[in-house]
């Protein structure tokens, strides 16, 4: 069930990614082609199938429809499926795995927003930050709430001093998702987050450079290594710092 939820959920994000940047509403109006603007059916929603039916195109004016769409709402369905599992293996609180769900959902979002834009909109990253403070003290599980915040400020610190200092590679849209990150994680996941988001990052940018896709100087969107690194964290933090430990003994 929660796979399919995550379809559905990954349909809105599709409109979420297109919108939010360009400062439009993401409920009025209602679904409709960008090119021709044909209003979309309720057939021509279905998360997926509606694309495949379709053939990828619009059906008024036969534009290409990316196949991000899908693909987004596949990401969306797999990941919320691979956290409800998770969730209930560890028991985890219904609430908190709702709160999980959100904190998944918005950094999609934000991941391709930042590729599209090379900008984390304040509209997402603060409002995840305080749901993240807000959740860790009212509902059970971990991080608490003054873990929460302390984590949240240490990360987001950090990453502020750095932006300041070297404000070519580091925005503060990306220090503002790290206090997110820590909000929801704490720590120590926090750490792992940024170590696992910052050596991808390193990695895929070593990798553009030398094959001549980026140069040395060109902006890399920092924002969904970060995001990998948080979902990471989330997913499998605790199994890794026992792996972690383990191997350290």
């Amino acid at each position: 069930m929660l796979g399919v939820l995550g379809l559905l959920i990954g349909s809105f994000l599709n409109v979420v990614i297109y919108r939010v940047p360009r400062g439009e509403s993401v409920v009025s109006p209602g679904s409709h082609c960008p090119k021709c603007g044909h209003a979309l059916r309720a057939w021509e929603l279905i998360p997926v199938v509606s694309f495949l039916i379709q053939g990828g195109q619009c059906r008024s004016c036969q534009s290409p429809i990316s196949w991000r769409y899908p693909i987004v709402e596949l990401l969306t369905g797999f990941l919320f499926y691979l956290t409800g599992e998770l969730a209930f293996n560890m028991a985890l609180h219904p609430a908190r795995l709702l709160l999980d769900l959100v904190f998944i959902s918005v950094l999609i979002a934000l991941s391709l927003i930042d590729l599209d834009t090379f900008c984390l909109p304040d509209v997402l990253t603060l409002p995840l930050w305080g749901l993240g403070i807000l959740g860790a003290f009212l509902l059970p599980g971990s991080p608490n709430g003054w873990e929460s915040v302390l984590s949240s400020l240490g990360a987001g610190g950090l990453f502020w001093v750095i932006a300041k200092v070297y404000p070519q590679g580091m925005g503060f849209g990306d220090v503002k998702l790290v206090a997110a990150l820590g909000a929801f994680l704490g720590f120590p996941s926090i750490f792992l987050a940024i170590f696992s988001g910052s050596f991808l990052g390193a990695l895929i940018g070593i990798f553009y450079i030398l094959t001549g896709h980026k140069s040395f100087r060109q902006q890399i969107p920092f924002g969904p290594y970060l995001s990998l690194g948080g979902v990471l964290a989330l997913l499998w933090g605790v199994r890794i710092f026992d792996w972690y430990w383990i191997w350290v003994r």
